[in-house]
């Protein structure tokens, strides 16, 4: 008895959109397995929202293949939309609302019972901890506060894909960690995330794989650490008790150069795991002690740099 590999829970190929003359899109690829993060990196203008924006159906395709949740998006654009949550930049919560009233009219949207729509914002009140100020004008929560209570809105209708833009933006830090495990738990259920996000730490903390946008083009996707290993830089910083261990060191390791304290040693290394154990295999045979050992890769911020050619106007910063 064969088992059969569900579809992935986004699929593109050869996505293409432009406005007039300008090429937007040129060309995009990509796979998103069930039940993970997917972060699309890019500055301003690289395509990331107009990607969302056909994703979501809210924008239709000059040419390329496009399912979402195993429907084709072209065909089948009702499925997919019931089959999604979109959570902007901006909230869509009504200020003028209490919480609770927000998430019985999404109820009320996505056409629950009335017993089935209280049951449901109740739930998500407690999930998002937002039980205390239900009953409270939404205008009076915080930041934090907001960004929960509009995805809670978004999962009224139990999306199986939801699309993050900047989820985090203006969050001070306790709040942006407190959104991260949302996502997280979000994940661990089942759920599908494809994040935009202009802030490089938490496409880090967050993705299980990145995909950076270039003029339209996807110009490198993987994993974070696999991103960062494909940028010069990485070493390995190696620190000795005393001035003989570090020359016996030198010796050995030809590549190597002193690191500012007189008792380190830089070595040049891609911080995998493979090189690693060569380096150690290395001290090892000559019996070099060392006294700290510590691995030191290019981060997502010099992959950006590295890899999208000329910044637009905006920037990816970090928080």
């Amino acid at each position: 008895m064969t088992s059969t590999q569900p579809p992935p829970a986004i699929a593109v190929t050869g996505l293409r959109k432009s406005f007039g003359d300008h090429v937007v899109l040129d060309g995009v690829d990509l796979t998103v397995p069930r039940g993970t993060v997917f972060s699309l990196l890019g500055a301003n203008g690289a395509g990331k929202t107009t990607t969302v924006k056909i994703l979501s159906t809210l924008l239709s395709a000059d040419a390329g293949d496009v399912r979402v949740a195993g429907y084709d998006r072209a065909r089948e654009p009702d499925a997919v939309r019931a089959a999604i949550g979109v959570t902007g930049q901006f909230s869509a919560v009504d200020k003028l609302l209490t919480g609770e009233e927000n998430l019985r009219l999404m109820a009320d949207l996505h056409h629950l019972a009335r017993s089935a729509g209280r049951r449901r914002a109740g739930q998500l009140l407690e999930e998002f901890e937002l039980t205390e100020a239900a009953r409270k004008p939404a205008s009076t929560y915080s930041g934090g506060m907001l960004r929960r209570l509009d995805l809670a809105m978004t999962l009224v209708g139990s999306p199986q894909v939801i699309f993050l833009d900047e989820p985090t933006t203006g969050l001070d830090p306790r709040s942006r960690r407190t959104m991260w495990q949302i996502i997280r738990d979000l994940v661990a259920g089942g759920v599908t995330i494809l994040l935009t996000t202009q802030y490089l730490e938490e496409a880090d903390e967050l993705a299980d794989r990145i995909a950076l946008l270039d003029r339209g083009r996807v110009v490198a996707e993987g994993t974070a650490e696999e991103l960062k290993r494909r940028i010069p830089g990485g070493h390995v910083r190696l620190r000795f008790a005393d001035p003989q261990g570090l020359d016996a060191a030198l010796q050995v390791l030809r590549q190597a150069s002193r690191d500012g304290d007189a008792l380190a040693l830089r070595v040049p290394g891609d911080g995998s795991l493979r090189s690693l154990k060569t380096l150690i295999g290395q001290l090892d045979d000559w019996a070099i002690e060392v006294d700290e050992l510590s691995v030191h890769t290019p981060d997502l911020d010099d992959v950006f740099l590295a890899l999208t050619g000329n910044p637009t106007n905006e920037k990816v910063t970090s928080p």
